[in-house]
């Protein structure tokens, strides 16, 4: 095309309006924190069936557990109103990098994970159990990885991370909820089930014909924290990691577990081994 007074015009302007509008589409959305302060609320993730971290009452619509009760206590922290919103522990991770909420209690941050959110310090330690069927009697981790043995867990959780990384010779059946992963162990399909303690010891205790809990050497534990959505403004991941703080040190995070596993799944402190520490 020519160039001419009235072109040259032309895509100056039009040069001019992109560098303009330029920095709207790449400009970053309003942060976690700016969001909660604007509307008075902090939207979390809560996941129906995964007593005693979340569950629901569905006559009701109330949630409860321990995570439940540290949301509430994060929210009263933050000065805001909590908005529960329901998903899976396999769409939890991309429910916080979409937006859809503002953080998940009870995530593990696994490198995986680590490369498309944020996390805050870890919540407690959780020890990884197996439930097996009964008869079937082992002592290390190692003696599961072999294909002749069915490994049943909830595809996407820290359990699921866990086998993929010391049974890739297992055979791992996974399913999408934990009682689905159950529900397999009970029929035969699997020969054992990987749980973390909390979870393994309100199994047992409400289906103590189940099978047995084995901790298989050596241990394997992971932190549970807080998944967070990257972004710039961190103050949203200070002020949640400096109400983790002071939860720690007064004990309420350990109180806020013992007292959901007796009340909702009547497991007594008493049946954690000394190395369980919350």
């Amino acid at each position: 095309m020519p160039i001419n007074r009235r072109n040259f015009i032309a895509q100056t302007i039009a040069v001019g309006s992109l560098v303009a509008v330029g920095p709207v589409f790449s400009q970053e959305p309003e942060s976690t924190a700016a969001r909660i302060k604007r509307t008075g609320k902090i939207r979390l993730g809560a996941i129906n069936g995964a007593s005693p971290y979340f569950t629901k009452d569905l006559a009701t619509g109330e949630w409860r557990g321990f995570m439940v009760d540290l949301g509430r206590d994060l929210a009263k922290y933050l000065k805001a109103e909590v908005e529960w919103v329901e998903t899976t522990w396999g769409n939890a991770v991309l429910d916080v990098q979409t937006n859809k909420i503002d953080c998940q209690l009870g995530m593990a941050p696994s490198p995986a994970r680590r490369e498309v959110v944020d996390f805050s310090g870890p919540i407690f330690q959780n020890y990884n159990t197996v439930v097996a069927r009964k008869g079937f009697n082992f002592e290390r981790w190692e003696q599961l990885n072999t294909p002749s043995v069915k490994v049943a867990v909830d595809v996407g959780s820290s359990h699921d991370q866990l086998v993929t990384r010391i049974l890739p010779k297992a055979t791992i059946l996974r399913f999408e909820t934990s009682a689905a992963a159950t529900m397999a162990l009970q029929s035969g399909r699997v020969d054992c089930q990987v749980l973390v303690i909390l979870l393994s010891t309100a199994l047992l205790t409400k289906l103590p014909n189940i099978g047995h809990i084995v901790f298989p050497s050596p241990d394997e534990t992971n932190p549970t924290n807080v998944g967070i959505r990257k972004q710039t403004d961190q103050t949203f991941t200070n002020s949640v990691n400096a109400w983790l703080d002071q939860a720690r040190a007064s004990g309420k995070v350990k109180n806020t577990i013992l007292s959901n596993m007796q009340a909702l799944v009547g497991v007594p402190p008493t049946a954690f081994p000394p190395q369980v520490h919350f």
